[in-house]
């Protein structure tokens, strides 16, 4: 359970990076974020489908950087002014 937990937590921290990479195009860009939405239903996974051939196929550098950089997750914001 842990496991899948942490495999969709890494998912989408490397989504979230795909939608800020500017060498993406900014349409594509958007389905990424439409497909992070909490929309019910299939839509979000519709997109899914349609959108990771496409950066399978054109953009695989970025994605696997983006992969990478999702490994680690990122240190929590520290509260205070400095």
């Amino acid at each position: 359970m842990r496991r899948a937990r942490g495999l969709i937590a890494r998912s989408l921290r490397a989504t979230r990076l795909l939608v800020e990479d500017r060498r993406i195009p900014r349409p594509l860009r958007w389905l990424a974020a439409i497909a992070l939405l909490p929309i019910p239903g299939p839509f979000d996974e519709a997109v899914l489908l349609i959108l990771a051939p496409i950066l399978l196929a054109f953009h695989r550098t970025p994605m696997k950087e983006a992969w990478r950089a999702a490994e680690r997750p990122e240190p929590p914001a520290t509260a205070g002014w400095g």
